[in-house]
């Protein structure tokens, strides 16, 4: 399970970026966000570049204990979906033909 610090915002977005992306690398499919704090849209693009790294890979990434102001920031962007494939699956393979 990777686990990013306590910050994650344009400050130190690339550094973080980079050690979950090693993470992925190595097949990491869990991020436990339960120690950020600060966030900012830094966040969010973060979060969904880790998931792009992660289907390259042909891995479900899942993200768990996002703060309350992450969960907001990624709903004010509109990509709830987009960080949540399993939600996206299941609505799809509800759908009939």
């Amino acid at each position: 399970m990777f686990r990013p610090s306590h910050s994650l915002t344009v400050g130190n977005a690339k550094v973080t970026l980079e050690e979950g992306l090693r993470a992925i690398a190595g097949g990491e499919t869990e991020i436990d966000l339960s120690d950020v704090v600060a966030v900012d849209s830094a966040a969010v693009a973060t979060l969904l570049a880790w998931q792009v790294a992660a289907m390259n890979q042909g891995l479900t990434l899942h993200f768990s204990s996002l703060p309350a102001n992450l969960e907001s920031l990624i709903d004010l962007y509109g990509v709830t979906d987009l960080l949540s494939p399993a939600s996206v699956i299941v609505a799809a393979s509800t759908r009939h033909h």
